[in-house]
């Protein structure tokens, strides 16, 4: 089960790190736009990047079900980590809906700064995460 728990680590790790930069392409978009410049090379990033990011997450939940199935469901510390990663997906595919806007529409609707603040919105989540992981504290 190490083996399994190290693969859940890295690909956890590698969704995170397309979870926090997905977000910053939203920004540069929407202010490349504002600013004129040409953004179109961004859309293709962003579609990339979510593609990325989605099997990283595919891997990352299959894993996590593994270590559930291998360890038992237990502790109310775990049911508030699923919910919190409920939450975390549920922020994955909002980004998706966004890629999508940016591809079948050309823009985003929101300012650069509202993207820059629902880029802490996984950070927020993934730190209560490592809180019941790590310190399971019920």
């Amino acid at each position: 089960m190490l083996w399994v728990k190290m693969l859940h680590i890295l690909f956890v790790m590698s969704w995170m790190a397309g979870i926090f930069y997905l977000p910053r392409i939203f920004v540069h978009f929407v202010e490349g736009q504002q600013a004129g410049e040409d953004v179109r090379r961004l859309l293709i990033m962003a579609e990339k990047l979510y593609k990325f990011m989605t099997i990283m997450m595919v891997i990352s939940v299959v894993t996590g079900l593994w270590l559930w199935l291998g360890f038992g469901f237990s502790g109310g510390w775990l049911h508030a980590k699923l919910t919190l990663v409920v939450l975390l997906l549920a922020y994955h595919f909002w980004a998706a809906a966004r890629v999508k806007q940016m591809k079948t529409t050309g823009h985003l609707d929101h300012s650069g700064v509202f993207y820059r603040w629902m880029n802490e919105i996984p950070l927020l989540l993934l730190i209560g995460i490592l809180i019941m992981v790590v310190v399971k504290p019920f």
